[in-house]
């Protein structure tokens, strides 16, 4: 039974981490002999770093994931495939994948061949949407999904409706170790002669330390011989954001209640081996947690294999592991009955022993050597089960594989502490043409999607550069200028409704996916203000932008009925517009195709989305096939060339062809599968996004690897090779729609196998 594990490993410090190593070691620990060599397994290794080298894996990791890289995810997946693995097992934590709660893993999970077993070590009580997919589609994905607690079965089966033959409760393992006699940690200067209060683990604000610091002053007075004993380091996580701050307001807090002499931090990440020393060096074990959200706790399981008093919060792992007399509950937060308890424990010698018996005695059949024949028996049933001909295994509509590695280095190259410079000469920013609204718009719109994808640092040091520079060309009326001077003057008195409407997109955009408060607060701020102007615009893509955007700050204020009345107002000079145009052989809102087309259909259908209008969805639906037949018919994308535009009876124009024109098609057909899902529009969607690529006329790649810009068009005699922002933006813009539709493969692939272009 060779078992390969997906889950992250050590060096790298996480309680997965531990946690998956002693399982690897408890299921290798049930074969000896010939079987121990020929039945060994191997790791696939969660990375959270984008360098592989980071961590000296030992020798059972054979792969290693980059956690916010997604073609790692597919490249696993093969691996396993072609690997000598009989069965999967997944930890599964929503924080140790990549993208919003980990959503990559599903790609990953859904290509994969092989029998799965997943390990779930949480569950939540109120997840977000995307979490409750993401469970249902594990566990839907998975042979059988392994819990640790009873009240975690109660919510997979009544929350996440996952059906209960599919669940299996196997207890946390402990260490199969003994008290030394000899114990050595005895005889350190914090717990030599001292009655010791403990409590280890990665260190943050939710581990409720300051409530035990808060009862010393109690538990002191009555035994001054306390010492509490903190193991652990601060969570890597919380030192990157924040430092030692928790640690540093701990120390602090213990020095204004006079108990500094009774604390002490050992900061260290240590081995089993020596927490097992710990654990049965101590008095009484405190797991001082803050709320009752904590489905399992490897160390509250660690601390009862070990036989240590365990003292404790009634989090959900706490009320089950220490009923029947193996631990004392306190309220969260509640450090006045903490304290009521240690002194009542230290007090009376019989009840503290009784306390740690029961504790062992129960510790002893989560003993990994018996916990790993469990995992055993359940990869063989899920071995014996599995039918590849159950899963249905499709071509896939994304290949991540064959798209360029995202960076922001042109991006970085066009701009300054002003804005985005709006042209290039080749891959060289051409400053005298100087800056527009535009282009930042659409820039404060991609660094947004970055930032979303991986929580990109120069994404997010973009965001204020180019929120600053529509905020600096808003005039007193509400309304835009577009263009800025190199030497930062304004080349106009009030710009383009197409760069306004944009701008408000932006702005939508921003206010329904800020990162930080701030930030939201200064574009409704400049959203509000222009809110005035809506009512002039008179040019459809203008209103069409505008829409958009609208639609996009009423997903986060959804009852702002005057913004909706606005929208509705937007919406119907558009309709009007294709009534006035269209005919049997003509759907659409002119006589005549232009530029940014797809912007039309597309705003439609984020205007829909919001009102529920059925004849708005109709106009959508009919101009978007009626697009898609006039730019798809050839098996790629041919955009409508700007030399004289696509006029009602004429010739379709086939150059120049913009890259703005591909993303707006992009954008509307992703739109399109989110309203609609059908994964039609996904390889429309895709189709459009390979142009880029080399999937055009001309059969050549507009995307410059050298440089990483966008090349600005294509040309009769060839490629338009100057790489100015908004060719740039959207190659990136699309390249990030199409990164964030791969993330829902395994949907679209229930809907469907993949259809033939127009």
């Amino acid at each position: 039974m060779r078992i390969a594990y997906i889950s992250t490993y050590p060096p790298r410090e996480c309680g997965i981490a531990t946690f998956n190593q002693n399982l690897v070691r408890a299921v290798n620990a049930n074969f000896t002999g010939d079987d121990a060599v020929t039945q060994c397994g191997f790791v696939v290794a969660m990375n959270d770093s984008e360098k592989l080298k980071d961590y000296e894996y030992p020798e059972e990791v054979k792969f290693t994931v980059r956690q916010d890289n997604q073609k790692d995810y597919i490249r696993a997946a093969n691996y396993l495939n072609t690997s000598n693995a009989d069965v999967c097992i997944l930890e599964h934590e929503f924080g140790i994948y990549g993208g919003e709660s980990g959503i990559y893993i599903l790609p990953l999970i859904n290509r994969l061949e092989k029998p799965l077993v997943t390990v779930l070590h949480t569950v939540l009580r109120e997840p977000s949407f995307v979490q409750k997919i993401i469970m249902r589609e594990i566990a839907d994905q998975s042979s059988k999904v392994i819990v640790m607690s009873k009240r975690a079965v109660e919510f997979l089966t009544s929350i996440y409706e996952i059906p209960a033959e599919k669940i299996q409760i196997i207890e946390h393992g402990v260490p199969d170790l003994e008290a030394s006699e000899n114990n050595e940690i005895k005889k350190l200067p914090a717990f030599k002669n001292k009655k010791v209060l403990f409590t280890f683990g990665l260190i943050s604000r939710n581990k409720g330390m300051e409530t035990v610091i808060k009862a010393l002053p109690a538990i002191v007075k009555q035994h001054p011989d306390v010492m509490y004993v903190i193991l652990g380091n601060t969570h890597p996580g919380v030192l990157k954001n924040n430092g030692e701050e928790y640690r540093d307001s701990l120390k602090r807090l213990a020095a204004q209640l006079g108990v500094s002499k009774h604390l002490t931090f050992i900061n260290k990440f240590v081995s089993e081996e020596e927490l097992f020393q710990y654990l049965t060096a101590i008095d009484i074990y405190i797991t001082p947690y803050l709320n009752e959200a904590q489905i399992t706790s490897g160390t509250l399981s660690y601390a009862i294999g070990a036989g240590a008093a365990v003292v404790s919060t009634p989090y959900w792992h706490a009320q089950e592991l220490l009923d029947n007399d193996r631990g004392r509950i306190f309220d969260f937060k509640d450090h006045e009955q903490l304290g009521a308890i240690v002194n009542d424990l230290l007090g009376n010698p019989e009840s503290l022993k009784q306390l740690k018996r029961n504790a062992y005695d129960y510790g002893l059949h989560t003993r990994y050597p018996k916990i790993g024949a469990e995992y055993i028996k359940v990869a063989q049933e899920a071995a014996a089960k599995h039918d590849l001909n159950d899963k249905i295994l499709q071509s896939t509509i994304v290949d991540p594989e064959i798209m360029p590695r995202f960076s922001l280095d042109h991006v970085l190259r066009l701009t300054d502490d002003t804005g985005i410079v709006q042209h290039a000469k080749f891959g060289i920013p051409n400053l005298k043409e100087g800056y527009c609204l535009d282009d930042n718009a659409r820039a404060l719109i991609m660094a947004l999607m970055a930032y979303q994808r991986n929580k990109s640092p120069e994404a997010l040091k973009l965001l204020p550069i180019y929120l600053s520079y529509i905020h600096y060309m808003q005039t007193e009326d509400g309304n835009f200028r577009n263009f800025l001077s190199f030497s930062r003057q304004y080349l106009d008195e009030v710009g383009s409704e197409d760069s306004f409407g944009r701008t408000i997109w932006s702005l939508g955009y921003l206010i329904n996916c800020a990162t930080n408060n701030s930030y939201r607060e200064f574009a409704v701020e400049i959203f509000h203000k222009a809110i005035q102007q809506f009512k002039n615009l008179t040019h459809i893509r203008g209103q069409a932008n505008t829409i958009i955007g609208i639609a996009l700050y009423l997903k986060v204020f959804p009852g702002d009925d005057g913004l909706i009345q606005e929208m509705k107002n937007l919406t119907l000079p558009l309709m009007d517009a294709y009534e006035a145009n269209s005919d049997d052989n003509w759907h659409w809102f002119e006589d005549v195709m232009t530029y940014d087309n797809a912007i039309l259909p597309l705003a439609l259908m984020h205007s829909t989305e919001i009102t529920g209008d059925p004849d708005v969805k109709r106009v959508a639906l009919e101009a978007m096939d009626f697009l898609d037949k006039a730019t798809l018919s050839n098996g790629y994308l041919s955009p409508v060339g700007n030399e004289g535009w696509y006029r009602k009876g004429g010739k379709f124009p086939e150059y120049d062809q913009q890259a703005i024109e591909t993303m707006a098609m992009v954008l509307m057909n992703f739109q399109a599968y989110q309203l609609w899902h059908k994964p039609e529009y996904i390889e429309k969607m895709f189709a459009c996004y390979m142009w880029f690529l080399g999937d055009n006329s001309l059969r050549a790649p507009l995307y410059d690897h050298e440089t990483k810009g966008c090349c600005d068009g294509i040309l009769p005699t060839g490629i338009n090779r100057n790489q100015g922002a908004e060719s740039t933006l959207a190659y990136l813009i699309s390249h990030l729609t199409v990164l964030k539709a791969f993330e829902l493969e395994y949907e679209y692939h229930k809907y469907g196998q993949t259809i033939e272009l127009c």
